[in-house]
């Protein structure tokens, strides 16, 4: 007879975690269901979600270490690689430094174990390591920097109160699902929705009113938004009166962005600017759902975001049910070391607001580490543990990336897979998936999607797979810091964090298995506390930005590769390249060996308008050559009336035709760093 089980737990394929049961027959999973009382996704699930299993269960996944000798790859125990790699550090730090180790940290760390950033995070501390580079490098960081310095923290759309939804460049039904099922809610409610993207996405499709914005565009379009709103007297007087700082110089700067203006500049009507602004500032509540990604990635990546908010607060539409809100955070005992460094992290003094509204110390800025390797600037990079990150296909300029991997002294990888980057490790670590260990989910942290927590829970061992926290803490005891790592395992670890709360493992287990609400949104704050920026105040004018050297208000600017900056180069790149869309099946570079997930997409297509096709001579199907000044690709083309002409988009995370052999990692946002997420490209076919 069959031993089965269901384990309710949460997915960890993207931010949203979606509720599941993970169905277990004689130790295997058999298939994984929606969890029908889990507020995010009510029993519904995508198909990253619904292959879970098959993901977790691949014949692919690496199952025990693994060391690189001689070309080829041999099995050795855990104690032997921990061994290893306590050698090496030493090494490495009694030679050259703790500032030449680094490490790399992935998308996965945040989707799949909320907690083992802090806990890696404690080793580097302890043992000195001043640089940690992850994803924010190149996406998100400009959200909370634009929002932190306007209205001293990060905001969140309160979507399934609203009436009236602007969906800013984003495709939430590819990357961020519980965004997703809160929109079709909202719109079951009675929310209008309006939508902004080059890109005809799903809920482009079914919008009020839908516009194409030229890509990089979106600050000159939120000015002449803006420039509606105050000109016809939209926006909420006493709000304006009582509580900003520097809204009569945006009334003039905004005199600027006449919507005939930014027509010309974003290519989207004039009327429909006016009809946009018009309908967000007079419909209450109203709320901006906007990417990061796509928005972070411009010259004007940060100023972005400030004037998202901006919208929000002169429009009565911050801190209310339904607009721009906060949810109570779940209170938590800090994992974190700081003072132990010595040193701080790489890129603090080119980019200092990067550092303003997080962790002082840890957070390196990634668009610096290849030319640390490389050519050891500011100062050489010669070990480095990539841990849930495959930058070979994720980072920008590939090329580099790998000659950056194949210079380095030593390199670990942790990872399920093989991946691109793997290839290039000295010893290769098998990571347990979110079905095989467990973790603390919050939903305020994962975007704030709402006041719930729950347990992720272990259902099954694969292989010799460990928790990324139970190697960060059996390597902490292997090179003697015993006293500063003194849990035993996951559980131990989870407990200590969350102990503020009153929670416990044991509790989320057997009391809440299926989660429960904790805290709440929380409206009108800023009357009673004011907002934590130094006048007290939302900032429209911030003078932080200007004491740096900075536009202190939201201002427009081009990107370097665009054909107003740069008229020459466009000459032999005539098209705009956007990389790095969402696709419905994976996430980033995961899924694309899943059968059933390549069934929707057996492989990496370039999208391009009729209108672009006909000009360059491609059908539908053909493969065509795409180049940018760094480099080309061959791609297949999918012609669809989906994309704005004169644009090419191309997803990433593929390795049979990496965009990011085709991207370079400069950084073109000053405050940020962000690299450029549209670049100017050329197309042809090829035979």
């Amino acid at each position: 007879m069959k031993e089965s089980k269901v384990v309710k737990s949460a997915c960890g394929l993207c931010l949203s975690c979606c509720g599941i049961n993970i169905h277990v027959e004689d130790g295997r999973i058999v298939k994984v269901t929606g969890m029908q009382e889990h507020p995010i996704n009510r029993g519904k699930l995508c198909p990253r979600g619904a292959c879970g299993h098959e993901w977790v269960c691949s014949p692919n996944r690496l199952q025990y270490p693994m060391k690189r000798k001689n070309g080829d790859w041999m099995r050795i125990s855990w104690d032997e690689a921990l061994d290893i790699i306590a050698q090496k550090l030493t090494a490495a730090k009694q030679k050259h430094g703790a500032r030449t180790i680094a490490s790399v940290m992935g998308m996965s760390i945040l989707t799949e174990t909320f907690f083992t950033q802090g806990v890696a995070s404690r080793f580097f501390d302890v043992f000195g390591v001043p640089n940690r580079f992850d994803v924010d490098s190149f996406c998100y960081r400009g959200r909370v920097i634009g929002f932190g310095v306007t209205m001293g923290k990060v905001y969140y759309q309160d979507l399934l109160n609203t009436k009236c939804i602007l969906l800013w460049a984003q495709g939430v039904e590819n990357s961020f699902r519980g965004q997703h099922y809160q929109i079709e809610e909202a719109r079951r409610n009675g929310a209008k929705l309006m939508v902004m993207d080059p890109r005809s996405t799903y809920w482009a499709k079914r919008a009020d009113l839908y516009v194409r914005p030229r890509p990089g565009s979106d600050c000159a379009l939120a000015l002449g938004l803006l420039n509606v709103i105050i000109t016809e007297g939209l926006y909420d007087q006493d709000f304006v009166k009582n509580w900003t700082v520097g809204f009569d110089k945006l009334a003039g700067h905004v005199k600027a962005y006449p919507p005939e203006k930014v027509e010309t500049i974003t290519w989207v009507p004039a009327q429909a600017i006016r009809e946009i602004a018009r309908t967000f500032a007079t419909t209450k509540p109203a709320c901006i759902q906007q990417g990061a990604f796509s928005l972070d990635r411009h010259a004007a990546g940060v100023q972005n975001h400030r004037a998202i908010a901006i919208l929000h607060a002169i429009t009565n539409n911050l801190d209310v049910s339904g607009g721009l809100s906060s949810l109570s955070q779940i209170p938590m005992n800090s994992i974190r070391l700081p003072h132990r460094l010595e040193e701080e992290p790489m890129g603090i003094d080119k980019f200092p607001l990067f550092y303003m509204f997080s962790e002082p110390y840890g957070d390196a800025h990634a668009s610096l580490l290849w030319d640390a390797i490389l050519a050891g600037k500011p100062y050489p990079i010669k070990t480095l543990l990539i841990s849930g990150a495959n930058p070979v296909l994720t980072f920008f300029n590939s090329r580099v990336v790998t000659e950056a991997l194949s210079k380095l002294e030593f390199l670990v990888v942790i990872d399920h897979f093989m991946s691109e980057t793997a290839k290039f490790a000295h010893l290769v670590l098998p990571a347990a998936s979110f079905m095989e260990r467990i973790d603390f989910v919050d939903f305020y942290h994962y975007a704030g999607l709402s006041p719930y927590v729950m347990l992720r829970k272990k259902a099954v061992q694969f292989g010799e797979c460990w928790s990324d926290r139970k190697f960060w803490i059996e390597l902490a005891k292997k090179m003697g810091y015993e006293k500063d790592f003194p849990w035993q395992n996951d559980e131990e670890v989870i407990d200590y964090i969350i102990e503020p709360s009153g929670l416990t493992v044991k509790k989320l287990t057997e009391e809440y298995p299926e989660g429960l609400t904790y805290g709440s949104w929380e409206y009108g704050a800023y009357k009673k506390t004011g907002f934590r920026t130094p006048s007290g105040k939302f900032e429209i004018y911030s003078e932080i930005f200007a004491k740096h050297g900075y536009e202190p208000l939201p201002t427009h600017r081009e990107l370097p590769e665009s054909h107003i900056n740069s008229p020459e180069l466009a000459k032999e790149y005539p098209l705009l390249l956007m990389h790095g869309a969402r696709q419905r099946g994976f996430l980033a570079s995961r899924g694309h060996d899943i059968p059933t997930l390549l069934k929707l997409m057996p492989e990496a297509l370039a999208e391009i308008h009729p209108d672009t096709a006909t000009k360059y001579g491609l059908k539908d199907g053909d493969m065509a050559l795409v180049a940018t000044k760094t480099g080309s690709i061959e791609i297949r083309v999918n012609v669809t009336e989906d994309i704005v002409p004169g644009v090419v988009s191309i997803p990433h995370g593929w390795a049979n035709a990496n965009v990011n052999l085709l991207t370079d990692y400069t950084p073109v946002e000053p405050i940020s760093g962000h690299p450029a997420g549209t670049l100017l490209c050329k197309i042809r076919r090829t035979p």
